[in-house]
């Protein structure tokens, strides 16, 4: 009974993750891959799904659909995802609602869940070099140069869901790259968006049969170097989440000459300070509830993460006390 209600809370607790996930993914500047590094799930993630291939058809045609489920960490898999699409479908109005009706408190809590997601990232490096520090550097302009990209225009044909799903998947995988900011910097987001809202079938499976292709070509690559090159792979997460906080800044001015200036979204704004944000505009700055908001992410990031390394600490000491158990 213990071990049932041990394996349920389990996949709970990864179902409510990709909850987190496909919350984070809606909002064009966050990305659902920082939810997954920030829960302790994000290697676990890429190792899973890299195990997808042709090679499962060997495994099933040996030893069965039980094997095969086990060894491509199937349930892990279903609750995470399931978690994120319950998310996509049910909080991507909400989300949309948030972002009119109060963007810089909700850009603020994000910074703050950003911002305090680099410290876990950058205390896991196994060590520093000089290599190290410049992948770091190299993520974080890598992040600075996606934001200063405008927004461009594609057509909804099945051929650009498909290939803006690959894309999108591939910077969604990605700490502090939003794969939803990609769809809007090529023009595509707000179709996405009409097609989820309006259960456009044919255009959600176009969407989705290329997200998936991507996913498991880019997962691939990233456990690789996950498990080949850590110290400067994680470096270069780290800088891309540091370098995404320009993107989610909260008080935002519209670009002048750009089509859409009045848009809250990213990509269509440029930075201000708060006091130049309310001499511009006229409006509130809101600042006491932005740093509130972004304090509260924060200590939300950082108390999960001292959760998550206690808990792992724990595991490991009772592993050990039953190694030497064992041993004598």
């Amino acid at each position: 009974m213990n071990m049932t209600r041990l394996f349920r809370s389990r996949y709970l607790g990864v179902a409510a993750r990709g909850m987190a996930m496909g919350a984070a993914d809606v909002v064009p500047g966050v990305s659902g891959g920082t939810i997954a590094f920030i829960t302790g799930i994000y290697t676990e993630l890429l190792d899973s799904i890299s195990r997808i291939g042709p090679h499962c058809i060997t495994v099933l045609r040996r030893h069965g659909i039980a094997v095969t489920w086990q060894y491509i960490n199937g349930n892990f898999l279903l609750a995470l995802f399931c978690g994120i699409l319950f998310s996509i479908f049910t909080l991507a109005r909400v989300i949309g609602h948030l972002l009119e009706t109060y963007p810089i408190v909700l850009w603020a809590f994000f910074f703050g869940l950003v911002l305090a997601s680099a410290v876990p990232i950058l205390r896991s490096i196994p060590r520093w070099s000089g290599s190290v520090v410049l992948f770091l550097l190299a993520g974080a302009a890598m992040a600075v140069l996606i934001s200063e990209l405008r927004p461009g225009q594609v057509p909804a044909t099945p051929l650009t869901l498909f290939l803006s799903g690959a894309l999108a998947i591939c910077a969604m995988i990605l700490p502090g790259i939003s794969g939803s900011f990609i769809l809007l910097l090529i023009g595509i987001y707000p179709r996405v968006l009409a097609a989820v809202h309006e259960l456009q079938l044919l255009n959600l499976l176009c969407f989705a049969a290329g997200a998936a292709t991507g996913l498991l070509m880019f997962s691939r690559l990233l456990s690789w170097l996950m498990h080949r090159y850590i110290a400067r792979s994680l470096a270069f997460l780290a800088g891309i989440l540091l370098g995404s906080l320009k993107i989610i800044w909260p008080w935002k001015l519209p670009l002048v000459g750009i089509a859409g200036d009045g848009d809250k979204l990213a990509p269509l704004m440029s930075n201000a300070s708060p006091q130049g944000y309310e001499a511009h505009t006229g409006d509130s700055a809101y600042l006491a509830a932005a740093l509130a908001a972004a304090v509260a992410a924060a200590t939300l990031v950082l108390s999960v993460d001292y959760l998550g390394r206690r808990h792992r600490a724990l595991h490991s000491q009772c592993a050990n006390s039953q190694r030497i158990t064992q041993d004598r």
